[in-house]
């Protein structure tokens, strides 16, 4: 699909001058202070994560995504240098490159992951690095940048120093932040809402992953009420599913999730608009794959009438 849609002579100027590797180091950071496009002014964002199809290099998946009808993506793990897609060290001409990817599939990005930063290193380190990931989420295009929090109680208070020292220069760059439920120290909507209260910042809100909650709680914890705990603090959900035990490589709408239950309680609780992203699918080739992020689509659009 990439090769059928080329730049126009305009688009390619642009995007020459910009990423240009000789370009200086100023140029590059008055790139990266540019905010993302704004959001679609429907009330619901629907897109699929390049999870489901990291096997592939990231260009299929976007062609993929693009192809099962989804307008929004959220830039996660390929195959490449890296699995995460775009990390710490990613350099940001090549960060522009792939929202320049994005936008040519004629997908808006909404959410990346961006692995972790070095908090383990020092605050400084943590912070100088998640810096980098919030420019490259700018570069990229997207709007949000998800983390996924430390499962290690000793760096617990670093992290979220981090993260609160962070919140004034993302909301300089248009991103918001957003922290999911994970496992470990941020496995439940308790834990989350805990954290989120604790750094403090308005621009740090919850992704919310029902298909985690089950994971993580072996089971035991439905999301249906673990969503009652998160009033007013979500702004983005990973569209996850789960099957007993421990499987979430499932498609939404064929597992134990009750999606229009958990999506119900979560708009009672303010969440009436934003990203919902499909994080996960059954795996399959890539034609089995695209049916099932087609099937998947269709679900969530059923769901948000």
């Amino acid at each position: 699909m990439h090769d059928s849609l080329p730049l126009t002579r305009r688009q390619f100027l642009h995007t020459t001058a910009a990423l240009a590797v000789g370009a200086t180091q100023h140029a590059l950071s008055a790139g990266a202070s540019a905010a993302p496009a704004p959001a679609p002014a429907g009330p619901w964002q629907i897109g699929c994560y390049t999870r489901p199809f990291d096997q592939f290099e990231y260009r299929v998946a976007l062609d993929a995504i693009a192809e099962a009808g989804f307008k929004h993506v959220g830039l996660m793990t390929a195959k490449g240098k890296h699995w995460i897609m775009v990390g710490v060290d990613t350099p940001l001409e090549e960060a522009a490159t792939i929202g320049a990817e994005v936008k040519r599939r004629g997908l808006k990005a909404v959410s990346l992951y961006g692995g972790d930063f070095p908090v383990a290193t020092s605050v400084a380190a943590g912070i100088a690095g998640l810096k980098k990931l919030i420019d490259n989420c700018v570069a990229c295009g997207a709007g949000n940048l998800m983390v996924g929090g430390t499962g290690n109680a000793a760096l617990q208070s670093a992290y979220y120093k981090v993260v609160a020292e962070c919140c004034a220069y993302a909301a300089e760059k248009g991103v918001g932040l957003s922290v999911k439920p994970h496992g470990g120290l941020n496995a439940t909507g308790p834990q989350c809402r805990k954290l989120i209260e604790q750094v403090g910042r308005k621009n740090f809100r919850l992704w919310y992953d029902p298909g985690n909650i089950y994971y993580y709680s072996d089971g035991r914890l439905d999301p249906v009420a673990d969503a009652a705990t998160v009033d007013g603090l979500v702004v983005g959900m990973s569209v996850k599913d789960y099957r007993h035990p421990k499987d979430v490589m499932v498609t939404p709408g064929t597992g134990q999730v009750d999606f229009p239950k958990v999506l119900a309680r979560l708009r009672q609780g303010g969440f009436a608009r934003g990203p919902l992203v499909v994080e996960c699918l059954a795996p399959g080739d890539l034609n089995r794959i695209k049916a099932e992020a087609r099937k998947a689509r269709r679900f969530l659009e059923e769901l948000t009438r």
